[in-house]
């Protein structure tokens, strides 16, 4: 960091600072995923019950809403540059902690790092990308922050899936990897051009949270669908690795960062969808699309499928990527400007809960009837829920529909 800091910085252009902070967000993101495929190593190496696995993986929930809540706002008063170098280098000791010799301290330490990295670098990257694009194409710096965010998180399972797969020491080399990215990435955004003039005396505050009134309608559904969408998303993450070892005795760890991959890109093509649809219409239809793949979770578990669990994670990732595009717009479409950052962390606070305690739900089931059984029951209560959240969606929108009587 010193070296960097005693060099002359480059002068790039806007553009080209643009794709070194999208690259930066992206292996950000990338080393939260890196794990994924390789918890059944750790899981018989140590010898460490089901359970254990899924609070391991959710630990990563209590870094990322630290970060949110802690330096959601920090970009804003020191500037881009600076809460990114510190986020990357977050991420950079949570990944060199998995280097360490394999033990449930350095696990949990290394998730949480990596949540703290993600919850920091998330804002303020997508705000820089902004920054850089220029009035004229905030829509596309946009769209291209969802990509580069949600592309990270596909990428970094698929990529320790293949080194895992390919090379002698799999709890070493996807690391490995990822901090040599992390490293270039830090490079990126020390060369990449500032675009916040930092305070005489700038002061950083937690990031408060709330929801006015005039948005708590629109809140509830959104939330809840959101909620919903991570908790699949946490069962793949956590459970699918596992799954895929345990129920299907396929051993692949390519496979397992091929299903998430799969979750994940599908997921970013649900984001980008949404604008073209109504943000109510893109609600109700994701809400009907993760009903659909909890349903094939269920059904997958149940039969002992791969197409179908494959399947699954496509059907449930586009539905979230729909239901959370839908539901930001629609929450930020009602919420007052000087409110709206505030009202973003609840949602996403609230998400990342939907994150972690429903999988460790799952763990604990496992543990106790089997996780073919846990796994089934999952899907049925979270297709329940959908459905439920999705005749609320309706009803209320038959309401705001009707005619008003003249009395």
């Amino acid at each position: 960091m010193r070296q960097l800091a005693g060099r002359r910085r480059p002068h790039l252009s806007h553009t080209v600072g643009f794709w070194l902070v999208a690259y930066a967000f992206a292996v950000t993101m990338a080393a939260t995923t890196v794990p994924t495929p390789l918890y059944p190593i750790y899981q018989q190496r140590l010898g460490f019950p089901g359970v254990l696995v899924t609070v391991i993986f959710a630990v990563y929930a209590l870094g990322v809403i630290a970060g949110l809540l802690a330096f959601g706002q920090v970009s804003d008063a020191v500037g881009r540059r600076p809460a990114l170098l510190v986020g990357l280098t977050l991420s950079g000791l949570g990944t060199a902690v998995f280097l360490l010799p394999a033990h449930l301290p350095a696990l949990f330490a290394g998730r949480v790092l990596t949540g703290l990295a993600a919850g920091m670098v998330v804002g303020a990257a997508s705000a820089w990308l902004v920054d850089l694009a220029g009035d004229g194409r905030r829509a596309q710096a946009s769209m291209v922050a969802i990509a580069v965010n949600t592309g990270g998180l596909a990428v970094g399972p698929l990529l320790s899936g293949v080194l895992a797969q390919l090379v002698p020491n799999p709890l070493t080399v996807p690391y490995a990897a990822e901090l040599i990215l992390l490293l270039v990435g830090l490079a990126s955004v020390w060369a990449a051009p500032e675009t916040v003039t930092r305070a005489h005396r700038a002061r950083v505050r937690p990031q408060r949270l709330g929801v006015p009134p005039e948005v708590r309608g629109a809140f509830a559904p959104a939330v809840a669908a959101g909620f919903c969408s991570f908790a699949i998303s946490g069962l793949f993450g956590a459970v699918a690795p596992t799954f895929l070892l345990v129920v299907l005795k396929l051993p692949s760890h390519v496979l397992a960062g091929l299903l998430v991959f799969v979750l994940f890109a599908s997921s970013a093509a649900g984001q980008l969808l949404v604008r073209r649809v109504a943000p109510r219409l893109a609600l109700v239809s994701g809400c009907t699309g993760l009903a659909a793949g909890a349903g094939m979770v269920a059904a997958a578990v149940a039969l002992a499928q791969l197409w179908l669990i494959i399947l699954a994670a496509a059907v449930a990732g586009c539905a979230m990527g729909l239901i959370l595009g839908a539901g930001l717009s629609a929450i930020n479409a009602r919420t007052p400007a000087d409110r709206r950052g505030e009202t973003a962390s609840t949602y996403f606070v609230i998400l990342y809960v939907g994150l972690s305690l429903p999988v460790i739900g799952v763990g604990i089931a496992a543990d106790l009837v089997g996780l073919r059984l846990a796994g089934f029951a999952f899907g049925l209560v979270l297709a329940g829920l959908v459905l439920a959240i999705l005749v609320l969606l309706r009803r209320t929108g038959a309401e705001r529909a009707a005619p008003v009587s003249a009395g």
